[in-house]
């Protein structure tokens, strides 16, 4: 079981949420009013660390055999698997690596994806996974790391975030497409960090 000191650490928007939120900014971007910004926080390498320690100790005691990461945000949280001292791997865009599988096409708030790339080794059956990325939204690509881990046997016991949007319903889709569940470190509800805009900005945003 997880330490009191533990779940204190990682307990949704609690104190530390809280000061990891206040240096991500929102900017309008994809012709969305509030796009989330990690690269405010990467400018804070202390605090990143302890959002990943955080995340770690969400997951210390689930017996997890593995984690993967999304293209390409979600490679940022690899800290998280070497402090549970467990494989990281990645789940990719066609094309960039080999020996993979696909997963049919997806979703997200933006637009639609062709599908994503997992390698045929990085999941054995059986296996325990927990999927990471920066941000919960719509879920759609989640969805897709989930159809992966599950075409290869392994069992997706969670989706964690440093971010999820609730209201855009994420969650329900996770479990809908077979994993346990969904958890994050920060929601929303204390996202308050509005960028201070230069003059001439542009939303220059395009998919990814």
């Amino acid at each position: 079981m997880a330490s009191e000191e533990d779940a204190e650490t990682y307990t949704p928007d609690g104190p530390l949420a809280r000061e990891i939120a206040s240096k991500i900014p929102y900017f309008p971007f994809k012709a969305i009013p509030r796009f989330y910004d990690i690269g405010g926080l990467l400018k804070h390498p202390q605090l990143f660390d302890m959002a990943c320690s955080a995340m770690a100790a969400r997951y210390r005691s689930m017996k997890v055999d593995s984690m993967g990461g999304f293209d390409a945000r979600g490679f940022l949280f690899t800290p998280v698997a070497i402090k549970l001292g467990v494989p990281f791997f990645m789940l990719r865009k066609g094309g960039k690596m080999p020996n993979t599988i696909r997963s049919g096409g997806y979703e997200t708030e933006y637009d639609k994806k062709d599908g994503l790339c997992i390698q045929r080794d990085a999941v054995r059956s059986g296996d325990r996974v927990v999927l990471l990325d920066d941000l919960i939204a719509t879920g759609g690509t989640l969805c897709a790391g989930i159809e992966l881990v599950k075409q290869l046997g392994g069992e997706v016991v969670e989706c964690g975030c440093l971010v999820q949007l609730k209201a855009l319903k994420g969650e329900e889709k996770v479990k809908a497409a077979g994993a346990g569940g969904s958890w994050a470190l920060i929601s929303e509800e204390v996202l308050d960090n509005e960028a201070a805009l230069p003059e001439g900005y542009e939303d220059d945003g395009a998919p990814h």
